[in-house]
């Protein structure tokens, strides 16, 4: 019966995350919809300065994703005292992380220039990055509520958080677009209110809560101690420069494909905005991996952490199979939904297959990572991520795609093929790495 049980801890962790992840994404969907009733320069300035702001607000926030595997660990210890001071940590960081954020989006200028945007459009996008900027802390303290809840084993108030997130934001956007009659920042200044309304109801819900009551003796804010900076940078930097490796892979590959034309580029955003989608499932069964496992590890059950980790690459695996030969089959209908271009569904028909493998890679590969964090292994995740996303993907990508000096180049399905030769070598490589780690830990649990 115990091999059956991490499944239903897995589904009970994963499902309330996954709808906080879509809720997200729906929130940016909203964005778009409502700028683009705008003007097609609101819609453009959305694209750039949210692209901005996402980079920006996520790879600083990425820091922070050390918190729930920290209390993960605590909480499988029993040590609520613990947690507390994890999340006082946690707490003092944000202060730190938003002086910095808020620097960064209030003088945009440095961005501005090497993008060379139109002054029209330079306006509104600075506008919109310096309105974000107001919501930033309350974005981090979020984060650290999310921690809490995530490492505790309790998501559904992180899915609420999203889900209330999500309900208000329409609203906001109506208020700031049409009521005070901004423009594009109106979207970034909605998502500042919506976000310290949130911090609001989240704390004095979090304090009404009797159970967590041991959390706070003895509490108090400090600034980060010799431990806690230590604790943070050892599994919060390499999964922040893991982040930048991936993004920036991504967002160089856009940029070289965009190079072969428009029919190009609008095929490989078709493929990309899938593979975003299929990944949110499987990034939320490693999430839900990285709980149980620090849990498992904090309470001393080595086998029970390796169990955790076996079912949730089955989970994502098996899930990932229906999800590839879906795409596989249905390739030309998919592209031609998007887009009714004939030159554009061809490709993108073309390049949907080559996503059909890459998700299978990516599911593998993420909860794989994920697993490691469980284990507070991250160093060489981000070894591993940056050499096979950098050297293999995009170094692959531009000889195939761009290049003659393998092949007669092969356009936007030389990059997809190398994307896939790249993100299956990750795969595999982090899944040998789990499995000498968990090993690892079964022989010797004080060498983690």
């Amino acid at each position: 019966m115990g091999e059956h049980r991490p499944y239903k801890a897995l589904l009970r962790l994963a499902a309330p995350l996954y709808v906080a992840q879509m809720a997200m994404v729906a929130s940016g969907l909203i964005d778009t919809l409502m700028a683009g009733h705008l003007s097609t320069l609101d819609l453009a300035a959305l694209s750039v300065a949210a692209s901005l702001q996402t980079t920006i607000t996520m790879v600083i926030a990425s820091l922070l994703m050390a918190l729930p595997v920290l209390i993960a660990h605590r909480a499988g210890a029993g040590d609520l005292s613990g947690v507390g001071r994890e999340v006082a940590q946690g707490l003092s960081w944000v202060v730190l992380l938003s002086l910095l954020a808020i620097a960064l989006l209030g003088h945009p200028d440095a961005w501005i220039g090497i993008a060379a945007l139109p002054a029209p459009l330079s306006g509104k996008v600075i506008a919109y990055l310096q309105a974000s900027a107001w919501g930033v802390p309350a974005l981090l303290l979020l984060r650290v509520f999310m921690g809490l809840f995530s490492g505790l084993s309790r998501p559904r108030p992180v899915m609420l958080v999203n889900l209330v997130y999500l309900g208000l934001k329409p609203a906001l956007n109506l208020l700031c677009l049409r009521g005070l009659g901004l423009g594009v920042e109106g979207c970034a200044l909605a998502a500042a209110i919506d976000a310290w309304l949130l911090c609001a109801a989240a704390l004095f819900w979090l304090l009404r809560q009797d159970d967590l009551a041991p959390l706070w003796r003895g509490w108090r804010l400090s600034l980060p101690d010799a431990a806690g900076l230590k604790d943070i940078l050892h599994i919060g930097l390499p999964i922040a420069l893991t982040f930048i490796a991936d993004l920036t892979a991504f967002t160089l590959m856009a940029l070289l494909i965009a190079r072969l034309g428009t029919v190009a580029a609008a095929a490989h955003q078709i493929a990309a905005s899938l593979v975003v989608l299929a990944y949110m499932w499987p990034m939320a069964v490693g999430n839900a991996s990285t709980l149980l496992i620090g849990q498992a590890l904090g309470s001393g059950d080595p086998p029970g952490a390796r169990r955790h980790a076996r079912q949730a690459l089955r989970l994502a695996l098996l899930c990932a199979l229906p999800v590839s030969l879906g795409l596989a089959l249905l390739a030309p209908h998919i592209a031609a939904v998007y887009s009714p271009d004939s030159q554009v569904q061809a490709l993108a028909s073309r390049l949907i297959m080559a996503v059909a493998l890459y998700h299978l890679a990516d599911a593998v590969q993420v909860v794989a990572v994920s697993a490691l964090r469980g284990y507070q292994h991250t160093v060489i995740p981000m070894l591993v991520y940056t050499l096979g996303l950098w050297g293999l993907g995009l170094g692959g990508g531009y000889l195939l795609g761009l290049s003659d000096r393998l092949l007669p180049h092969l356009g936007a399905i030389g990059f997809w093929i190398a994307a896939v030769i790249s993100l299956g070598s990750v795969a595999l490589s982090m899944v040998y790495e789990l499995q000498r780690i968990s090993q690892r830990a079964l022989i010797a649990p004080s060498r983690l």
